[in-house]
C-alpha cells in the first residue's frame, strides 16, 4: 500500500538565545516559576532556542537528553559550536575540535537538533583556501542525524562572491545579522535561512516597533517561500535558486531583556 504521509511543510521558527537570564524572571517568566522549569515554559512560548553555552564549554550528553525531554515534540534547538574550532589563526587545523564537539552528545537532541552555528571572530578575515579547508571538515551527519551548518562571519572581507560561492558549494547557510556592528548581508547560500536580529530596544514594549515586526514577518514568509527579500542588503546581484526553505529567526543581543517579547509578537504575526 502506498504511503499517505504528508510531507512536512517548511517552517519559520522564532526564538531567542538561551533560556537562563535573570531579567526575564520579571518580564517573561511567570512570577514564582522555578528556575528548573524555565526551559519547559520558554519552549512553549517560542518555537526554537539558540543554545549559546556550547560556544564556551562542552555539555554532557545527559544534558542534551534532558533538554530534549523537557520541550514539545516540534521544538528545535540551534546551537553555537565550540569557539575552539572557530577562534583560531588557521581554520584548517580545527578538525579535532570540530570532531570533539560534534561527538559530544548533541545527537541526544534527536529530531530537535537544528542548525549548528559556527561563529567567527570579528577580526577573522576571509582567506579562501583556509576557509574552504575548514568547510571540508564539517561533517554531514552524526549518529545518523543529518547536520545543518550556519556560518556567522563577522568581518567585511567575507562580503565577496568568492565567499558566497564557497558557502553554496558546501551547502552552508550564511547568517543574516541585522546589526550595525557586524557585516549585514542577506545573500542566501544554504538550504535554510538563519537570521540573528540584534536591534531590540528597551524603550519599546515588545522590543521592536509593530511596523518592523510586521516587516520581519513578511521577510520570514518570503524566505520560507524560497525567495529573497528585495530590500535587505546583498553582496551579489544573482539570487539563489527559488525553493522553499526552513527559516530560523532569533532575537539576539540588543536589549536582551526584550528578546522574548519580540519573539512572541513575531510568532503571533506568523500564525
Amino acid at each position: 500500500m502506498a504511503s499517505t504521509t504528508t510531507p512536512q511543510k517548511n517552517r519559520i521558527r522564532v526564538g531567542v538565545g538561551g533560556w537562563t537570564f535573570e531579567p526575564w524572571r520579571n518580564n517573561f517568566y511567570p512570577e514564582g516559576l522555578a528556575q528548573s522549569r524555565e526551559l519547559e515554559y520558554a519552549s512553549r512560548q517560542l518555537t526554537a532556542i539558540e543554545i549559546n553555552g556550547t560556544f564556551y564549554g562542552s555539555q554532557k550528553p545527559s544534558s542534551f537528553a534532558k533538554w530534549r525531554d523537557e520541550t514539545p515534540d516540534d521544538f528545535v534547538f540551534s546551537m553555537k559550536a565550540t569557539r575552539y574550532a572557530t577562534n583560531r589563526k588557521v581554520l584548517a587545523e580545527a578538525g579535532e575540535s570540530i570532531d570533539r564537539f560534534v561527538k559530544s552528545g548533541i545527537s541526544e537532541l534527536r529530531s530537535k537538533l537544528g542548525p549548528i552555528l559556527w561563529q567567527f571572530a570579528s577580526t577573522k578575515k576571509f582567506e579562501p583556501a583556509d576557509f574552504e579547508a575548514f568547510l571540508k571538515l564539517l561533517p554531514s551527519e552524526v549518529d545518523g542525524l543529518p547536520l545543518q551548518h550556519a556560518l556567522d562571519v563577522r568581518h567585511a572581507s567575507f562580503m565577496t562572491s568568492e565567499y558566497l560561492d564557497l558557502a553554496r558549494h558546501y551547502r552552508c547557510a550564511t547568517v543574516f545579522t541585522d546589526s550595525d556592528d557586524y557585516p549585514s548581508f542577506a545573500d542566501v547560500t544554504g538550504d535554510f535561512v538563519y537570521a540573528r536580529l540584534m536591534r531590540t530596544d528597551a524603550k519599546l514594549k515588545a522590543g521592536v516597533a509593530p511596523k518592523q515586526l510586521d516587516r520581519w514577518a513578511e521577510v520570514g514568509q518570503t524566505w520560507c517561500a524560497g525567495k529573497e527579500p528585495a530590500d535587505l542588503p546583498r553582496v551579489a546581484d544573482k539570487q539563489a535558486p527559488v525553493k522553499p526553505r526552513d527559516v530560523y529567526m532569533y532575537f539576539i543581543s540588543g536589549a536582551k531583556e526584550k528578546a522574548p517579547a519580540a519573539a512572541v509578537e513575531l510568532i503571533k504575526r506568523l500564525a
